[in-house]
């Protein structure tokens, strides 16, 4: 009988690998915006060594009103395989691991609250990844916004979890590189050309201060020969000034006798 026949072998394993994939169908919903530095003209300082200043996400995770909002900073090389089924404050995603065992963490964990839609006039939205100095060795603060251990590149992106389970996410960043110390060997190479150049102008300044020191010099000696010859050339003046005044005492005379 044609209703007798045996199911083919593989049907009885479709269904329940249908029902595996059924969850990852729906996925995480892709969200249209992707973070980025700030533009900020009133911020300074948006690279640094070891920290950099993001825009906050605001209006993109509107209708997410249960969810924690995360920041994931990955190496730019390990963005793509993030695990976004990773949960965080776990060692899988522990600040204290980056980048060694941990090639991207999860930190600054906000709600919906904290970024406001819109945002209120003259409020400055930006975070600053890498600002917290003193939770960077604790590893009881898995979470830690900890400074940022090299120049990079990095990437971020924002997730959105109910629960443990990933809801949303934004893109990923374009590279971001930070600021990166001078080498002792440049500063060194800088700082003897530097002194060569102190040297010289130093030197130029010296010639120029001889050449006003001794034109100084022949000036006070003209001016000196000079009044000498004067002291003569004004005795007689002085002598008519005492005859003058002798003059105007006669004239006082009539007066006196008056």
């Amino acid at each position: 009988h044609p209703h007798s026949r045996p199911r083919h072998p593989g049907a009885r394993t479709m269904l329940p690998l249908l029902l595996l994939l059924l969850p990852a169908a729906h996925g995480i919903v892709e969200l249209g915006y992707t973070p980025a530095l700030t533009k900020s003209p009133r911020l300074e300082g948006l690279t640094t060594t070891s920290t950099f200043v993001l825009e906050q996400p605001r209006c993109v995770f509107e209708g997410y009103n249960n969810a924690d909002i995360w920041l994931v900073v990955a190496l730019d090389k390990a963005a793509s395989t993030f695990n976004n089924t990773a949960g965080p404050g776990t060692p899988e995603t522990a600040f204290q691991g980056f980048p060694d065992s941990v090639p991207a963490y999860m930190t600054l964990n906000a709600t919906l609250a904290n970024y406001p839609c819109p945002k209120p006039a003259g409020d400055i939205t930006v975070l600053r990844v890498g600002s917290e100095t003193s939770c960077a060795q604790d590893v009881a603060r898995p979470t830690c916004n900890g400074p940022l251990p090299g120049p990079g590149p990095y990437r971020v992106k924002f997730l959105a979890l109910e629960g443990s389970e990933p809801v949303a996410e934004t893109a990923w960043s374009a590279p971001i590189m930070l600021r990166t110390a001078k080498s002792p060997s440049s500063i060194s190479t800088m700082d003897s050309g530097h002194s060569a150049g102190m040297i010289a102008l130093t030197t130029i300044l010296s010639i120029l201060f001889a050449i006003l020191l001794a034109g100084l010099v022949a000036m006070l000696v003209f001016w000196g020969s000079d009044s000498c010859g004067g002291s003569s050339t004004f005795s007689k003046p002085e002598s008519v000034t005492v005859r003058r005044y002798n003059t105007h005492h006669v004239y006082d005379q009539p007066s006196g006798r008056l």
